[in-house]
This record gives C-alpha cells, structure tokens and sequence, in this order.
C-alpha cells in the first residue's frame, strides 16, 4: 500500500489554547485531534493546510513553520504550527465540532493514539 501525504494544523489562541476538532469519521471516529487532512494532486503542504483548515475549522490560516511529522498507517502526516487571520471557528467537513482547549480541557478529553506524547515532543500542548 502507498502512502498518503497528510497535513495537520497547531493553531493557538491568544490564551495559549490549542485547536482541536472531533473526529466525525474514521480513522478516529469520536477522538479529538488536530485539524488537517489529505494533501490533494497538485497543491502542496501549504495549500492543503490552508484548505483543510478552513474546511474543518472555518478558519483561514497562514501556514507557519513545520513542528513535526507523524506516520499513522499509510497516513503521513506533517503538522505546522498556523495563525488565524480570519474567518469564524465552526466544525465543517468530517469535523463533528471544534473548540480551543486549555491544559486542563486536553487531559480530559479522548485523544488519538499517540497525540498528547507527540505534541509534548514537540512543545505544543496548550499552554493554559
């Protein structure tokens, strides 16, 4: 099986709040994660954020430096951290919702395999 290119977005709030959204379709079904998806033919990492933000999230982003890179099956996914210069947050898309989470909001909450450990590694967690 080939691989799939995948993006992923970090977006924070001014609070130090990170997005999620929960997943509305597999893989992950009911999980909250990162927004993101597919990197379709012809666009590249920065177009596929700025796509799949706006269809999941609502928002418009600008893409900023890349965090980190994750293999999930055939799915690779590579996540850059992204600001929000417009639009308005609402789920979208395979999205069931979408909020900004603190600290305490993200160790609630049913993760995807792996997400908490990997965005400590990369020095990403909410910050309040």
């Amino acid at each position: 099986m080939s691989e799939i290119a995948c993006v992923g977005g970090v977006l924070f709030d001014a609070g130090g709040r990170l997005l999620l959204i929960r997943r509305g379709h597999d893989p992950g079904r009911g999980l909250w994660s990162l927004p993101g998806g597919r990197v379709e033919p012809g666009e590249d990492d920065a177009a596929a954020l700025v796509r799949e933000m706006a269809e999941e999230t609502g928002l418009v982003v600008v893409p900023g430096r890349h965090v980190g890179t994750v293999v999930r099956g055939r799915y690779v996914i590579a996540d850059y951290l992204c600001v929000a210069v417009g639009g308005e947050l609402a789920a979208g898309d395979d999205a069931d919702e979408a909020r900004f989470v603190d600290a305490a909001e993200f160790d609630a909450l049913p993760t995807v395999e792996l997400l908490a450990e990997t965005l400590a590694s990369w020095d990403v967690l909410p910050r309040s």
